[in-house]
């Protein structure tokens, strides 16, 4: 008789942004005359740029023609986004070879994926609070999870622990939900402690386009020692607006062996054994964001978002509220004010404000208490919903 997969009764009953979305429509039926203003899920508001666009009606007139029609394509990606990607990557300093190169069709689908290359045996440290993926990939697939806290005393960016011995390493920055930026001298810190202890970091940098100073690094790869021990998740997602394209990209270098087996080599196997690649139109999109006009585009859309960050982050200076993020990243954390839980705050943002955020609690039991706002809403309605946060938050 078959056996499930008992692990999925281990997650929650429901999925944090599902929840969101459900009190939201709920709201929404009961009030048709008010307006929402969202800044909660992380979705973009901005349309693709013109390169992109012109780039992918290019690709389907390709596949209107015989001569330059594409069907299957390299499970890694075609060559010519690989290569795309690896001359990004030395705007940082940073050299890769195209093979260490792997296109997907999203960041969240590599993060499950990813940890096939790992025994069962293996723990997975995570950082709280997380980005849900981060827990519920290894909650399936049945591994143990270890985590780390962070709160207000260390800005909730933690160091390595000698007690927490960990095989798996997680780190996002910028940080989902946080918004906070991971230093040189911390990465450094991190690198060295994966390296000393056999670990493999899983660096997710989704957001790394959002970064400013220069104090923070783009790249994990930008600190020394990160190429024997770290493999870098990447989106397009909210760096080009492809939250509906879907396109991805994972950096395994050569350098990361365990057990005398290359990541690099089993990463390329499995792509071939699970995956028929990514679409050909949405791969040859992709590739114009790299091309010098797609940078200059998505970055005036970058722009947007940051003056969206600054408008929620001004409103809340304000009226005197303790957050962080917002510069070097499109996320808001903020401490719900008269200690509110996550959730008591979100109810009375929707039902005061007509305000969506994200509840902290969400996130893990460090993420109780507070709460995420999103820079990618619109921005008439993010300027609309600063000024009513302001007004209400007074009180």
């Amino acid at each position: 008789m078959l056996k499930p997969n008992t692990h999925y009764a281990e997650l929650k009953t429901s999925y944090l942004f599902s929840t969101v979305i459900e009190k939201t429509e709920e709201y929404k039926a009961n009030h048709p005359d008010k307006k929402i203003y969202r800044l909660g899920v992380g979705d973009v508001s901005l349309p693709l740029c013109d390169a992109v666009i012109k780039a992918l009606h290019g690709a389907v007139d390709d596949q209107a023609s015989k001569d330059t029609f594409e069907g299957y394509m390299p499970e890694c990606g075609k060559p010519f986004l690989r290569e795309a990607i690896a001359g990004y990557y030395k705007n940082f300093g940073v050299g890769l070879d195209t093979d260490e190169v792997f296109v997907s069709s999203g960041a969240c689908d590599e993060l499950a994926d990813i940890i096939d290359l790992f025994d069962l045996s293996n723990t997975a440290l995570v950082m709280e609070p997380a980005y849900p993926a981060y827990v519920e990939t290894n909650t399936l697939a049945g591994r143990e999870i270890l985590h780390i806290k962070s709160d207000e005393s260390n800005g909730f960016i933690p160091l390595p622990d000698e007690n927490i011995k960990a095989d798996i390493i997680y780190i996002c920055s910028p940080n989902n939900p946080t918004g906070v930026v991971f230093d040189r001298p911390t990465l450094k810190k991190w690198v060295d402690f994966a390296n000393s202890h056999g670990s493999v970091m899983i660096f997710d940098a989704a957001y790394e386009i959002f970064i400013e100073d220069e104090k923070f690094p783009h790249s994990i790869y930008e600190i020394e020692g990160a190429r024997s021990c770290a493999i870098e998740i990447c989106s397009l997602s909210k760096t080009a607006g492809f939250t509906g394209t879907r396109l991805g990209y994972t950096v395994v270098p050569k350098d990361i062996i365990r057990g005398g087996m290359s990541l690099n080599v089993m990463w390329t196997r499995n792509r071939l054994s699970k995956t028929n690649g990514v679409s050909y139109i949405i791969q040859k999109g992709a590739a114009a964001v790299f091309t010098p006009e797609g940078q200059a585009q998505i970055k005036d859309n970058i722009r947007v978002y940051k003056n969206n960050a600054r408008m929620i982050t001004d409103a809340l200076d304000k009226v005197g509220i303790w957050y962080t993020g917002g510069k070097n990243s499109p996320y808001i954390w903020v401490k719900c004010p008269h200690n509110m839980k996550s959730w008591e705050f979100f109810d009375y943002l929707l039902n005061r404000a007509q305000i969506i955020g994200t509840p902290g609690a969400g996130f893990g039991e460090c993420g109780e208490g507070y709460f995420r706002f999103s820079a990618f809403g619109d921005p008439e309605d993010t300027k609309e919903a600063a000024e009513r946060m302001k007004e209400l938050l007074k009180e």
